[in-house]
């Protein structure tokens, strides 16, 4: 029989993080996750509190995927005192932790990302891996498919890569991809600089702006200062932070607000905005 290794994890909610939009391929069978850690099978469950359990032999692997050595005590403190709208955030979903994903899917991922649903993102992730990722078989015989890698995808040619429902981003995916397959981008060097350089250098791969690279940042470099604004987290800083005035606000009024305001790990509370805009249906409640 296989052995599960038990990892403490306090205040951390499992399912919350895996479907909270960081991440796209997991498949959830009850309180179990299936999925791949670049090309390591892993299977994962939360079946009690401030604990989650990882199939023996990918046990540490998983700590750090799922960020289990965040300190949440520590980062609660740093966050704003009085912000009625990111505490209610929080109580939502307060287990998210910000995931450590491989650099080079975490940035296809967003690039592919761009103005799509969650729901279109993880079709095009899925078609992707079966197309072009390598297959990889469990012990128990399923099936399952890596991120393709820069080469595959280089190779593959903007034309099939159109043909997985991309558009105009098929372009922008497979030239990047052609850069870091050549050597000629190295997505490792980014790891040593500064959050700004790191930025700026992120944004020279085509189709990557602002957004995609802070994703990037903070969800497979550990950035977690970063706080990447798309429409979500826009609509969400105008109608609960900026009401009266939401239609007047600059975007980099947001910005500026977004840095100076929720405090050093602004990527946290990034994502518990962003969790919550999105699926709490606060806006449906709201004026339009």
């Amino acid at each position: 029989m296989e052995k599960w290794i038990k990892l403490a994890a306090p205040g951390f909610e499992l399912a919350a993080t895996l479907e909270s939009g960081q991440a796209f391929h997991w498949h959830r069978e009850g309180d179990t996750f299936h999925g791949l850690i670049g090309n390591t099978p892993v299977r994962v469950r939360q079946v009690k509190q401030d604990f989650v359990e990882a199939v023996a032999g990918t046990d540490t692997l998983v700590s750090h995927y799922l960020a289990l050595d965040h300190d949440f005590t520590k980062i609660r403190r740093t966050l704003p005192k009085g912000d009625v709208h990111l505490k209610r955030a929080l109580k939502y979903a307060p287990g998210i932790r910000i995931l450590r994903q491989p650099k080079w899917e975490c940035l296809a991922t967003f690039i592919t990302s761009s103005m799509k649903q969650v729901a279109h993102i993880r079709q095009i992730s899925l078609t992707l891996r079966e197309r072009y990722g390598e297959t990889i078989v469990t012990k128990e015989g399923v099936k399952l498919h890596a991120y393709p890698t820069p080469a595959a995808l280089a190779k593959a040619g903007e034309k099939a890569l159109r043909n997985c429902a991309l558009g105009y981003r098929a372009g922008f995916l497979h030239q990047t991809a052609a850069r870091i397959a050549s050597g000629e981008f190295d997505l490792e060097s980014v790891a040593a600089l500064p959050d700004e350089e790191a930025l700026l250098r992120l944004c020279e791969l085509p189709g990557v702006g602002p957004k995609i690279a802070q994703c990037t940042l903070l969800f497979s470099y550990g950035r977690l200062g970063v706080f990447p604004i798309d429409v979500w987290i826009e609509r969400a800083l105008r109608e609960l932070y900026f009401a009266d005035e939401k239609d007047k606000v600059t975007s980099r009024v947001l910005r500026e607000f977004a840095h100076d305001h929720f405090g050093p790990y602004r990527g946290y509370a990034q994502q518990w905005i962003f969790h919550h805009a999105r699926t709490s249906g606060i806006f449906s409640r709201r004026r339009e």
